[in-house]
């Protein structure tokens, strides 16, 4: 059998303990379908005294230096998180001559171009099929399965924390700050969920996707996201109504040369198919213009499910497929496919707008005053009596409209916010049918 795969880990926590276990735990399976044996060299943890009990001890250091230079490691596996430290240590690798694999989607949204670059001249290679939605191959199925496609559209569910809540609020009626509570304490959920629930992580994640799929680079802070924090159950109550549920969606279209993407809270039908998608798990669901609509599900995070897409892209470093694919690939590359990224303002869509008014005659009239002097439709109208998180004389009035731009619509939502008798702000979300 040909020389072993030496290996790097640097960082031994959930996702490298869960690399450690497939690759120690099933070395012959590995080596079979690698072609050669695959060893883990060294790993470098913060904390050399933390019990890691499928990391044996005398592979553990702190010598991040040793485990770049060593001479007979031909990769480095980047499983510490963060842009700072992670983000020196994967040029450095590549300076040194080993190839990289990396979960770390943060990283490559944020500074992709210049580690492409890196990789490049070091003529090198770099793995991240475990930066987005861990278990689930997208990466792969974007990038060789389908690539006799042009990919006209993405919808993902890219993120379980958020998931695991709305479907709780969704199927137990449980308010968004119990749901939260819940993801916490069954380990879904960080202490400081921010980066989940204001969509900054699924961006991270469709700024990948939309790299892969369209050859457009778009910094983090160009995609515009909303999050679910300020989701009211209300809003959930009256969309199951409508025959529809709530899903935060990191979304990409394609419409002539022009991407348009975002991340929010979108209203699907009950029936579709990323609307049945519960709890914390994700998917993706891509349209090509040659195989139509398919979907990916499965374990979006956790120790194994992502360990399995880092040792699938060490055996594809071991084969060799890698190195070609890289190459060929061309990603973040400077060179222009001839997309480009679509202002949000000229964006076609349905939407769902909730307003708070006033029990008194007229109000739906001066709402849809607004609506129509911006060119915007009404498809149909609920309006129920009260709801129990405002009593008295205040009522919900929802309204679902024809397709509307994005533009226009907000600004009928702003002139909305101002009437006297409206409870403000409005609160919108688009439709997707």
């Amino acid at each position: 059998m040909a020389e072993p795969l030496n290996i790097s880990l640097i960082g031994g926590g959930t996702v490298g303990g869960g690399v450690a276990q497939i690759l120690l735990q099933h070395p012959e399976r590995i080596a079979t379908r690698a072609g050669r044996p695959v060893h883990i060299k060294r790993v470098v943890v913060r904390d050399p005294h933390k019990p890691r009990p499928t990391i044996p001890k005398e592979l553990v250091s702190t010598d991040i230096a040793a485990a770049i230079r060593d001479p007979q490691v031909h990769v480095v596996v980047e499983l510490m998180g963060g842009t700072g430290l992670a983000k020196q240590v994967v040029l450095d690798s590549l300076a040194a001559g080993k190839h990289v694999v990396t979960a770390n989607k943060a990283l490559l949204a944020e500074h992709g171009p210049e580690i492409f670059e890196a990789a490049r001249k070091h003529e090198r290679s770099v793995g991240f099929e475990a930066s987005v939605a861990g278990g689930i191959p997208i990466i792969r199925a974007l990038a060789e399965s389908l690539a006799g496609n042009q990919i006209t559209a993405i919808q993902g569910i890219l993120n379980g924390t958020s998931n695991f809540i709305l479907t709780a609020m969704a199927d137990r009626g449980v308010s968004y700050s119990d749901a939260l509570a819940e993801a916490q304490r069954l380990g879904y959920a960080e202490a400081d969920p921010t980066l989940d629930v204001d969509g900054s992580d699924a961006a991270h994640k469709l700024a990948i996707l939309v790299q892969i799929a369209f050859g457009v680079t778009v910094p983090v802070n160009e995609i515009e996201r909303f999050g679910i924090a300020g989701l009211n159950a209300m809003d959930l109550r009256f969309a199951h109504e409508l025959g529809y549920t709530i899903k935060l969606l990191a979304e990409a279209w394609l419409d002539g040369k022009e991407v348009a993407l975002h991340v929010a809270p979108v209203l699907l039908r009950r029936t579709d198919m990323l609307a049945q998608v519960r709890g914390a798990f994700n998917a993706v669901q891509v349209v090509g213009d040659a195989v139509g609509e398919i979907m990916f599900q499965g374990a979006g995070a956790g120790a194994l499910p992502t360990a399995s897409s880092v040792v699938a892209d060490i055996i594809d470093l071991a084969v060799g497929r890698a190195q070609r694919t890289f190459q060929a690939m061309k990603l973040w590359a400077p060179h222009e496919l001839g997309f480009r990224q679509r202002p949000s303002e000229g964006v076609r869509s349905r939407f769902f707008l909730r307003v708070l008014v006033q029990d008194k005659s007229g109000m739906l009239a001066d709402v849809a005053r607004v609506l129509a002097d911006q060119g915007i439709s009404i498809a149909s109208v609920i309006q129920h009596e009260a709801v129990e998180e405002h009593q008295g004389d205040v009522v919900p009035l929802v309204i679902m409209t024809h397709y509307a731009e994005t533009g226009r619509f907000r600004s009928a939502v702003s002139k909305i916010n101002s009437l006297t008798g409206v409870v403000p702000p409005g609160v919108f979300y688009s439709v997707d049918d």
